[in-house]
């Protein structure tokens, strides 16, 4: 199924919380220009048929999966607790966090088993309960929404699971790590009578060269030929490296996307083989297509 030519496709945006601004952020590096206007719920994109919603990131998932909403972005750990059927396109990698069991610093035992018939309270009850079952331990596990980290302390719960990024503030509450649950990141949904749409992989692959662009540096470099094939086993290239031959006989230059997490590590290998010239640049932005 497709949408028809004179529809917009409608795209979520949590409009709050950690995962609001950088969304908004990747949103219009991909070149989906609006304007949000004050207290408005949505925005028309000046360069696409895209109405952008702007609505709670726990919300997202249902919405895309009963078709209200044609697309978004929202958490992995939500997609999962609301049981949202839909078509995950795309890993974002940011929001990044884990879903842990937690418990009193002074919880003595680190077994599953020690929590049977214990009180659990969480926001994620469906997870939770998903939990504990594998592990073939009875809770009783209560919902609660906003900061959870006090009900132990108020002895409402012996246990909590939460999401943890820092850990700040579990340590602030007196609580440690317990079990952990899961790992969780920013996802690309779409509802999956929807997801092989033209416009919804337009989208995909817009926010996919952002997402390589912050992954890969262009990085140039001088070296004599008969060093070429060290070089290439150094800097393989996302599929290979553009050579071309300097003035100097015997001398190539070599263009090729680097890791950033492995460009020092590429320059240091290259330098000790005799390359010059060694020069870094930033990707904003790229489209990758396979040959």
């Amino acid at each position: 199924m497709t949408l028809g030519s004179n529809d917009t496709i409608k795209f979520a945006i949590p409009n709050k919380g950690r995962l609001s601004e950088p969304t908004m952020a990747l949103i219009k590096r991909a070149g989906f220009s609006f304007r949000q206007k004050e207290r408005m719920l949505y925005a028309t994109s000046a360069s696409a048929d895209i109405t952008f919603v702007f609505l709670r990131a726990e919300d997202i998932p249902l919405l895309v999966a009963n078709g209200a909403i044609d697309a978004g972005i929202t958490g992995q750990d939500l997609v999962i607790e609301k049981e949202a059927d839909v078509a995950e396109l795309l890993p974002l990698d940011y929001g990044k966090c884990r879903l842990c069991v937690a418990v009193s610093q002074n919880f003595p035992g680190e077994e599953a088993s020690l929590l049977r018939g214990k009180t659990i309270t969480t926001s994620f009850p469906v997870i939770t309960k998903n939990f504990f079952a594998r592990e073939k331990v009875d809770v009783n596990c209560i919902e609660m929404s906003g900061a959870i980290e006090i009900t132990i302390a108020l002895k409402i719960a012996d246990a909590i699971v939460d999401i943890v990024e820092t850990g700040d503030s579990l340590k602030e509450n007196n609580l440690r790590i317990f079990r952990e649950i899961g790992k969780y990141q920013t996802v690309l949904i779409a509802n999956k009578k929807i997801a092989a749409d033209e416009r919804i992989a337009r989208i995909k692959r817009r926010i996919e060269g952002i997402l390589i662009a912050d992954t890969y540096s262009m990085l140039e470099y001088n070296i004599r030929a008969e060093k070429l094939r060290d070089a290439e086993a150094i800097t393989p290239g996302y599929e290979s490296p553009t050579i071309s031959e300097l003035d100097e006989k015997g001398w190539l230059a070599v263009k090729v996307m680097v890791q950033k997490s492995k460009l020092a590590e590429s320059m240091d290998r290259l330098e000790a083989i005799g390359a010059l010239a060694l020069i870094e640049t930033e990707i904003k932005n790229c489209r990758l297509g396979k040959k």
